[in-house]
């Protein structure tokens, strides 16, 4: 993969990831800030950005964000439950509300 590509990738994730935030935070605002885990302060920021604004804060070459897993063991304690298929969106959201910001 050429770096060019990766960069257009990422610039396209974080787009993604700004849009549904603010869309997130517009139907749902106290949902919303418990899904993506920010702060007040910057959902009021976010839901306050004009799309031309959300494109030039997308262009960049770092992802806006991160994985909210502490350690790599939740991650795997996600992945490798067989008893719980089917209920592996219940298991992420206890695991995530128990992590700490």
């Amino acid at each position: 993969m050429k770096l060019d590509s990766a960069i257009d990738e990422i610039q396209e994730i974080n787009l993604s990831y700004l849009l549904l935030a603010q869309r997130l935070l517009k139907e749902d605002y106290a949902t919303a800030l418990f899904r993506l885990k920010i702060k007040e302060s910057l959902a009021q920021v976010l839901v306050s950005l004009t799309a031309k604004q959300l494109t030039q804060l997308a262009r960049t070459n770092q992802l806006l964000f991160r994985l909210h897993f502490d350690d790599a063991e939740q991650l795997v304690k996600l992945t490798s439950n067989k008893r719980a298929q089917g209920l592996g969106h219940i298991h992420a959201a206890l695991l995530m509300s128990s992590s700490a910001n």
